[in-house]
């Protein structure tokens, strides 16, 4: 089975079935899969190959949806880029790949004739204009543009499939780059459906839910939501961000949405917004979180909003999808865990030379299973760093490049990226400890700690701060909070108030540009 197969599979069988909702618009699953097999021809037709790389640099909409399955259909890799993506790092993101198509839309068009200046592997760009809401082009269209391929009359893909296997890639998704070049991750089908089957399954997704999806599609997180619903038959309400919770959560309540996946920053403004109680959720049976851990005080204010809906926290990365979850029946057990490790894949901590160590240690979790990626495109030095060689041989696993600490009973506990650890008077102190005291100071919104470099202390412990609308603090009011919960060693030395923190595309906070 291919990717694509389990979507073909549901349409076929249930094409009446709702498969998105957006915008109050209703598309079925009979009427998605003729979309996709109108782009799939016109891919065809333009020349699109097994195993060219085509880019999709499209806002979450029912197009994005139709031309990711277009472009497995046709046997060629889809590369889903973050909207927020500047130009210069779209060019780089289509050189790098050698892209051969990009879908885009009318009001990217600005940025997408910007790097397809600076880019020739591109042969065909296809520019949506379904919801530009009658905003002016902008610019000079590039000789490579034409209309976005819909349902072409007479012109049906070729139901002979391409000769693909599951080792064959489906997709590659560039990573934010924070600390560099963005990398490319390579994964296949085998990697794409492993890791979807593992994540449906301990979820227990059904048939019947509808899953908001106001995640984006670039972000792997919200990707596999599609995925996974259409792997189902189940529903997806598409919204285009979380930027305006209110309308996202009048949508929620109007479809009796059943599964909401978040990040810290979409719970953030949930549980501070005071319009929540006017919204009936009560169809909400199932909550999920990764890119970063929910502290302990916000995972409280969750299950108490919604005391009917099941809590999942979880820790996955880009390279593999999805490495642990917590069952929610150990959240008041072990609270700060991050689980174990999920269906069909192994979990271990390793030192510094790569040695396996037993429970109650701290070290670098590495992943063995099929959903581990292939790689990184075309970076075979990066791709040693993190792919080494697992016990079987000719096997490779991953090292996540994140420190994780395990009870006796072999419990996992985020500890730190290992370039993230502050080394304060000889002592190592992990700031996402020192995150979780802070968010447990009233007044607190939200709060992000880094280690700046000091001539006594070799690094200084500093937190930056966002206060609650309403509320003032101190730094010393901040400093004593955290004296009294933490060694001295890991109280911050210095505290800055700001009004935001800087984010990457995907919303995790940026630590780099507090530096």
């Amino acid at each position: 089975m291919l990717l694509h197969h389990t979507f073909e599979t549901i349409a076929a069988e249930f094409s009446e079935h709702r498969a998105i909702v957006r915008e109050g618009v209703t598309t079925r699953y009979g009427e998605l899969a003729d979309r996709v097999e109108g782009i799939a021809a016109a891919l065809r037709a333009h020349g699109v190959q097994r195993g060219e790389r085509v880019a999709l640099f499209l806002d979450n909409c029912v197009e994005m949806i139709a031309a990711m399955y277009a472009v497995l259909k046709i046997g060629a890799v889809f590369m889903p880029v973050n909207t927020l993506t500047k130009a210069d790092k779209l060019a780089y993101i289509l050189n790098d790949s050698e892209a051969c198509a990009l879908f885009t839309q009318q009001e990217l068009a600005e940025t997408s004739r910007a790097a397809l200046a600076l880019n020739s592997s591109v042969r065909h760009c296809y520019m949506l204009t379904a919801y530009a809401q009658g905003k002016p082009d902008v610019g000079t269209p590039d000789p490579r543009e034409c209309t976005f391929p819909a349902a072409l009359p007479g012109a049906a893909c070729s139901p002979s499939q391409p000769d693909l296997i599951d080792q064959d890639l489906a997709a590659i998704i560039y990573t934010s780059g924070s600390t560099g070049d963005a990398k490319g991750v390579m994964l296949t089908h085998l990697n794409m459906l492993t890791a979807l089957r593992s994540v449906r399954g301990y979820l227990g997704l059904r048939q019947d839910d509808i899953i908001v999806c106001a995640l984006p599609l670039a972000f792997d997180y919200g990707l596999y939501q599609v995925l996974m619903a259409f792997s189902l038959g189940a529903t997806v309400l598409l919204e285009r961000s979380f930027t305006f919770p209110v309308k996202v959560l009048a949508n929620m309540a109007r479809e009796r949405v059943t599964v909401f996946p978040g990040v810290p920053t979409m719970f953030t403004l949930l549980t501070n917004l005071k319009a929540l109680h006017e919204f009936d959720l009560s169809a909400l049976r199932l909550i999920t979180n990764t890119a970063a851990a929910l502290p302990q005080t916000q995972i409280a204010q969750i299950r108490a909003l919604f005391p009917q809906a099941t809590l999942f926290s979880m820790y996955g990365l880009t390279e593999c999808k999805r490495v642990t979850y917590l069952p929610p029946e150990q959240l008041d057990v072990r609270p700060g865990s991050v689980g174990r490790g999920m269906p069909n894949e192994e979990v271990w901590l390793a030192d510094d030379e790569g040695r396996r160590l037993p429970n109650g240690s701290t070290g670098e979790l590495v992943i063995r299973g099929s959903h581990v990626m292939r790689g990184y495109w075309r970076k075979p030095e990066q791709t040693a760093q993190r792919l080494r060689p697992g016990p079987i041989p000719g096997e490779m696993v991953l090292y996540s490049g994140d420190l994780f600490r395990t009870d006796e009973e072999g419990w996992l506990y985020f500890v730190a990226r290992r370039d993230d650890i502050i080394k304060s008077r000889g002592e190592k102190v992990s700031p996402r400890e020192v995150e979780n005291v802070l968010h447990s100071l009233d007044g607190v919104f939200e709060a992000a700690v880094i280690g700046v470099d000091d001539a006594l202390l070799g690094q200084a412990v500093k937190a930056f701060v966002v206060c609650k609308p309403g509320y003032t603090l101190t730094e010393r009011e901040v400093i004593k909070h955290c004296l009294a919960h933490i060694e001295n060693f890991m109280a911050p030395k210095y505290v800055e108030f700001v009004d935001a923190l800087p984010r990457t595309d995907t919303g995790k906070i940026k630590k780099t540009g507090l530096r």
